[in-house]
C-alpha cells in the first residue's frame, strides 16, 4: 500500500503562523509564469463533508470548540486500545493506516460551504442511491455498483465497489475528498498542462491548458470515461480545472446519482509557501435540485508519491469471493 514516509512541512509551524503567510503572500512562478503549484499535497481532514445542524450556517468552529474538540480526541485515542481488542484484527488494521488529522488554524464545520446551511442539496426524484456493504452480504441492489467502496454482495468481482475493482481510489475522484487514507496527489506543469497525480489507483489527470472556458475544445458527448474529460485554465493566480463527459457508471457524488450528467468544477489556488486551497463545485441537475461547493485545504508533504499497486496481488478481492463461498458451504453444511 503506498504511503508517504515523510512529515508534513505545516507540522513544523503552528496554525496560527500559517496564516502570516497568507496577508500578502505571492506564490513563486514557473519559468512559464504561472503560480508554481507542483509539488505533493495532501488533503487529509477530520472535518464532516456535511455540517452538524447545531452550526446552522457558521462555516468555522470558535477556539473552544477547537480545544473542547481536541479534548475529546485526546479521549478517545486513550482508550482505543480496550476498543481495538473488542473490534479485533480488522479494527487493529484499519487504525494504523488512518491519516485524518486536519492542519492549520481555522477548523471548518463542514468542508461544503454552499448551500449556506453546509449540506448537500436534497435529490431528484428517482435518483439511483446505492449504499456500499463489505463481506459477502447481498443487499438486493441492482448492477452496475457505482459506489467506490464495499458492494452489493460478494458473487463475482462485478459486485464489488470500483475502488475494491482497483478502478477509481475511494478518494481520487474527481473532486479530491478527504478520506481515512491516502490523501495525496502530485502536480506537475508546463506550459500547456497541469498533471494531477493521485496516489490511489495512481491515476494521472493530464489537464491540457486553454486561455479561457470558451476556448476549449471539448470531446464529443459520446466519448466518456470514469474520471470525465478535464480542461483548465488560469484565472489570475487560480487554476481552474472543468470535467465533464463522465460516463455515469460512478455515482455523482458519494452514493448518488450518476456521474453522467456531471460537470465539475475544481480550483487550486497556492495561498501560502505550504497551502493549497482546493475548491471543488458539483453541477448535476440530474441528480441534484442544486448545486454545490466544497472547500479542502491541501498542505504541502516533504516527500515523495509512491506508486499504489492495486492490481499487483489484489488479495482483498480473491479473499472477499473465497470467504463469501467458505460461507456458503458452512451454512449448507449447518455450520453456521
Amino acid at each position: 500500500m503506498g504511503r508517504i514516509n515523510s512529515l508534513v512541512l505545516a507540522l513544523l509551524l503552528g496554525g496560527s503562523s500559517l496564516s502570516l503567510f497568507a496577508q500578502d503572500y505571492e506564490a513563486p512562478r514557473t519559468e512559464w509564469g504561472q503560480p508554481d503549484l507542483q509539488g505533493v499535497w495532501n488533503w487529509s481532514s477530520n472535518v464532516p463533508m456535511q455540517r452538524p445542524s447545531q452550526y446552522g450556517e457558521r462555516q468555522f468552529l470558535t477556539q473552544e470548540e477547537v480545544e473542547e474538540f481536541a479534548r475529546r480526541r485526546a479521549a478517545a485515542d486513550a482508550g482505543s486500545d480496550a476498543a481495538l481488542n473488542i473490534e479485533g484484527v480488522d479494527g487493529s488494521y484499519n487504525d494504523f493506516w488512518i491519516e485524518n488529522q486536519g492542519i492549520g488554524g481555522n477548523v471548518r464545520t463542514s468542508h461544503i460551504v454552499y448551500p449556506e446551511n453546509g449540506r448537500l442539496p436534497e435529490v431528484q426524484e428517482g435518483v439511483v442511491e446505492q449504499q456500499g456493504v463489505y463481506g459477502g452480504i447481498t443487499t438486493g441492489e441492482t448492477r452496475p455498483v457505482r459506489i467506490t467502496a464495499g458492494g452489493i454482495g460478494a458473487d463475482g468481482p462485478e459486485d464489488r465497489g470500483l475502488s475494491e475493482r482497483c478502478i477509481i481510489g475511494f478518494n481520487a475522484g474527481p473532486p479530491f475528498v478527504p478520506s481515512l487514507y491516502n490523501n495525496n496527489v502530485q502536480i506537475f506543469q508546463n506550459r500547456d498542462t497541469a498533471v494531477l497525480l493521485t496516489e490511489m489507483i495512481h491515476d494521472a489527470r493530464v489537464v491540457p491548458l486553454f486561455d479561457s472556458k470558451e476556448a476549449f475544445d471539448n470531446l464529443d458527448d459520446d466519448i466518456r470515461f470514469y474520471t470525465g474529460d478535464s480542461k483548465g485554465y488560469w484565472d489570475e493566480d487560480t487554476l481552474v480545472v472543468v470535467t465533464q463527459n463522465f460516463n455515469g457508471l460512478s455515482a455523482s457524488f458519494g452514493q448518488s446519482g450518476t456521474s453522467y450528467d456531471k460537470v465539475l468544477t475544481e480550483r487550486f489556488t497556492r495561498v501560502d509557501p505550504f497551502t493549497v486551497d482546493y475548491e471543488f463545485t458539483v453541477d448535476d441537475p440530474a441528480t441534484y435540485t442544486d448545486s454545490f461547493t466544497g472547500v479542502v485545504s491541501m498542505t504541502k508533504v516533504a516527500g515523495l508519491l509512491y506508486e499504489y499497486g492495486c492490481h499487483e496481488g489484489n488479495y482483498g478481492m480473491v479473499n472477499i469471493l473465497r470467504g463469501a463461498r467458505v460461507e456458503e458451504r458452512l451454512a449448507a453444511e449447518g455450520a453456521l
